[in-house]
């Protein structure tokens, strides 16, 4: 990663309830870091973390050198104003909304036009292969078509962090591999840095660039 720009970098102390983890480490532009290891170990949290659901312990958060985070300065950049994405484990679509609607909720909320707006959700739904589904509710689609939503909700954006955490845990086998098929196309076209949490060795393989392992 050497003279490649550092897209995303955390150094301190990460923290939930009782549970504390001191890392260190950063993520490059084009680079997709998985984080590995035991249910408790930290993983979800620094996803958390990054995104600003919950606060570093101690240290500094930083994308493109702008300061995300740093309680000992009292430095702190509020969720919606940080330049990441987040795909959960449970995706969190909205079920009243149709897939078109659901994908441009990011750019709506950040005053895009309606038009424009749908447009690039269309562009992305296409990306992922989902192009004739715009109409359809969340509720009407199996668990690979939602996380391929979810994750055209998050690239529609154009976020500088893309967080995932553990995306193909939830769907079955046959959508599992299809989603290991398309997202190094996906991920590769990303010109961020990419955060992956998972407990799976395929995943790693197929889609990591790196590996943070916490044991």
């Amino acid at each position: 990663m050497d003279g490649w720009p550092m897209s995303i970098s955390l150094q301190g102390i990460i923290g939930r309830g009782e549970f504390e983890r001191t890392l260190n480490f950063s993520v490059a532009d084009g680079e997709v870091l998985a984080i590995t290891g035991p249910n408790g170990s930290g993983k979800s949290t620094i996803i958390h973390t990054i995104a600003g659901l919950v606060p570093l312990r101690s240290g500094q958060l930083q994308s493109d050198n702008i300061t995300w985070d740093a309680p000992d300065s009292e430095q702190w950049v509020a969720p919606e104003n940080r330049t990441c994405a987040v795909v959960f484990q449970d995706l969190r679509l909205f079920p009243h909304m149709n897939v078109i609607s659901n994908v441009a909720y990011g750019l709506r909320a950040h005053g895009v036009a309606k038009d424009e707006a749908h447009s690039r959700s269309a562009a992305l739904l296409a990306r992922v292969g989902l192009s004739s589904f715009e109409t359809r509710r969340p509720n009407e689609l199996s668990g690979g078509e939602r996380q391929r939503v979810a994750l055209a909700r998050a690239l529609v954006v154009e976020p500088r962090v893309l967080l995932l955490d553990e995306p193909l845990s939830a769907v079955d086998i046959a959508s599992r591999a299809a989603l290991r098929e398309l997202l190094p196309e996906v991920l590769g076209s990303f010109t961020g840095a990419t955060i992956l949490v998972t407990h799976d060795q395929d995943d790693l393989e197929a889609l990591a660039t790196a590996n943070l392992s916490l044991i």
